[in-house]
């Protein structure tokens, strides 16, 4: 005589050999201890897990919503980049021993060796005191965030470093025997720029005029701060901003970019004039 058929309903439905009398909460089938799966009620068989997987949406990491909100239009990307790259240069400095600090500071005497340094100047900082770099960044933080999505990201860019460069250039004509670093002169330009865009757009800004004469005259009395490079940086600033406020529609593109890079073939020959009418004359 044959035994008895064993009941498939008590039995795995993905291992017939296996005797289990648990039912999937989802579907009803039965599962056996490797198929069971703890939901938050009951259990569940691998298809229906599945499948419940497959109908969540996919949420992005903190890291990938940060970038994709730094890439959409209208955010500060250039501006929080350059504090980014600013402040690992700073940490640069810190470990260096002071080589990254030499070999990036602006020094008139050292224009034609290190031209390079005209430029690079305005990412390094003092590593005597973290308030350099603090009320620097802190300073780009602030107009950046307001100018950047006015004028665009690649024209914001040219503002910052003409504005820089038109610093250091200051510095090689009024104080060649000095040096400097730091992104003062640049914050000074943006600052320069603010004031000319304000007005333009029929803003108040007398509130930005006493900001800017308050800091500018802090660096006429205070030691160890290069009002050249403030006033250059000004000078610079205003100037490429009034450009864009002159030509802001789209049929004057060219023309915008005509003066701007007058403005920058400008400050490259006041640097080559300053420098050897001082060093080499």
């Amino acid at each position: 005589m044959s035994g008895a058929q064993p009941d498939p309903q008590n039995h795995c439905y993905r291992h017939p050999d296996r005797e289990s009398y648990i039912l999937c909460q989802r579907c009803g089938r039965t599962i056996c201890a490797s198929c069971q799966t703890q939901a938050a009620v009951g259990l569940h068989c691998p298809e229906c897990i599945r499948e419940g997987r497959a109908r969540v949406p996919r949420t992005k990491s903190r890291l990938a919503t940060s970038v994709g909100r730094l890439a959409a239009p209208g955010s500060p990307a250039v501006t929080y980049s350059i504090i980014g790259v600013t402040t690992l240069v700073f940490l640069l400095q810190l470990v260096s021993g002071g080589l990254v600090t030499r070999y990036l500071t602006y020094f008139p005497a050292l224009t034609a060796r290190e031209p390079w340094t005209l430029i690079t100047s305005l990412f390094v900082h003092s590593t005597g005191s973290f308030l350099h770099i603090l009320f620097n960044m802190f300073s780009l933080f602030i107009f950046g965030r307001i100018l950047e999505p006015m004028i665009g990201r690649g024209r914001f860019l040219v503002l910052y470093l003409l504005s820089g460069l038109g610093g250091s250039v200051a510095v090689l004509l009024l104080n060649p025997s000095g040096g400097v670093l730091g992104a003062s002169g640049a914050i000074f330009g943006l600052l320069g720029a603010f004031f000319v865009i304000q007005r333009g757009l029929g803003g108040n800004s007398g509130q930005l005029v006493v900001l800017i004469v308050i800091n500018l005259t802090i660096g006429f009395f205070v030691p160890n701060i290069s009002w050249q490079a403030h006033v250059g940086g000004l000078v610079v600033g205003t100037l490429v901003a009034f450009v864009y406020m002159r030509t802001r529609l789209g049929r004057q593109k060219n023309r915008q970019l005509l003066l701007v890079t007058s403005i920058a073939a400008g400050l490259i020959a006041l640097s080559y004039v300053g420098f050897t009418t001082t060093f080499v004359g």
